[in-house]
């Protein structure tokens, strides 16, 4: 089952427990990648993160958000040069190794393989690169309602996630946890939001949070192995079926057929007489 892009627009852009989950997961991606340290950077996102990137915007050297077929696109930003484009799971419209930081959000719980979402996702990515995964909590009360777009497809634990990203190169480097209210739209879980997830980390034995978040890095390892030596050509191997060159000499002048010392007595008699 595939997200709707136009129920994924209006729950984060009109619904208030929307706008709630939009703010709380930009928060946590603002805290591990500060926008302000991006300059030069290129930044990406796939599945719906859009709601997520704004703050990248005219600090990153470029902002791009991908969004699979099966789903649909949207242009964003609106009243902003169109940045979003319409992807294949395993064939992103990006250059090898051009990508610095890459933000997955309901993209792989729905995905058809996300092995190959993976995959790409490594291929995109420079050395170094990070890339953050959200996805709905196995153990967590999101998941198991369908009324907002984390009840829709599989959900992941920690392990889950990292075993994945590990079998398609990647490393883990943190993990974490969001959303620790209710789905609900009642205004006193809306409105204390922000408080629970700043007191989430201590209370995370009693409330289990909605959504699993880890980040990763793209590590490229320098090959091990033993040195081999290397045989180059003498620079004399151009001159190869050529003779030598002999230095001039007078044993050289007699080998070579010239008047020997011999001859040249007898020459000097017959000049005498």
């Amino acid at each position: 089952m595939h997200h709707d892009v136009i129920e994924l627009r209006k729950f984060y852009y009109t619904r208030a427990l929307g706008r709630v989950v939009q703010r709380v997961l930009r928060d946590r991606l603002i805290d591990l990648w500060p926008p302000e340290q991006s300059a030069g950077m290129t930044v990406a996102g796939y599945g719906f993160a859009a709601p997520l990137l704004r703050p990248w915007l005219g600090r990153a050297r470029r902002v791009s958000t991908l969004m699979p077929g099966p789903q649909g696109v949207m242009a964003w930003p609106v009243g902003m040069a169109n940045c979003s484009v319409l992807v294949e799971e395993g064939a992103w419209p990006l250059d090898t190794g051009s990508v610095d930081r890459l933000v997955l959000l309901h993209a792989l719980e729905t995905a058809d393989h996300p092995h190959a979402v993976l995959s790409e996702a490594w291929r995109v990515l420079g050395p170094g690169g990070r890339m953050l995964v959200m996805a709905p909590n196995r153990a967590g009360l999101w998941a198991r309602s369908d009324k907002t777009p984390f009840g829709f497809g599989r959900s992941y634990t920690a392990g889950q996630l990292e075993t994945q990203a590990r079998d398609a190169g990647f490393v883990a480097e943190r993990s974490g946890a969001a959303l620790y209210i209710p789905p609900s739209d009642r205004r006193f879980w809306l409105k204390s939001a922000q408080m629970w997830e700043r007191t989430g980390s201590r209370i995370s034995q009693v409330l289990v949070a909605g959504v699993v978040l880890t980040e990763f890095s793209k590590q490229m390892q320098a090959p091990v192995g033993r040195l081999r030596s290397v045989g180059l050509p003498s620079p004399l191997g151009v001159l190869e079926g050529m003779a030598r060159p002999r230095p001039a000499g007078r044993g050289n002048t007699a080998r070579q057929g010239g008047p020997g010392p011999a001859a040249m007595g007898l020459r000097a008699n017959l000049w005498r007489g």
